[in-house]
């Protein structure tokens, strides 16, 4: 079984991560890519499996790559309380 992203909920994770940034632009900067790229990103609602681990990093885990791409990064004992 395929834990497939949500397009809604990773444009919504993406904006908080915006948000914490400041600016897309200043996002691509933290994760090394353009903000056309984050733009992107946002608007079809997916994202690399890079992009979701320099999210990760550069959110300091508040936007955790297991958010971005279940798919991917299965949640573990990162997401756990």
């Amino acid at each position: 079984m395929t834990n497939t992203p949500n397009p809604k909920i990773v444009t919504r994770l993406l904006e908080a991560a915006i948000a914490i940034a400041g600016s897309e632009a200043k996002l691509g900067k933290m994760v090394a890519v353009s903000q056309n790229a984050i733009w992107s990103a946002k608007r079809k609602g997916r994202v690399s499996a890079e992009l979701a681990a320099g999210i990760d990093r550069a959110t300091n885990g508040a936007i955790q790559k297991s958010q971005l791409r279940p798919d991917i990064f299965p949640p573990s004992a990162e997401t756990s309380p």
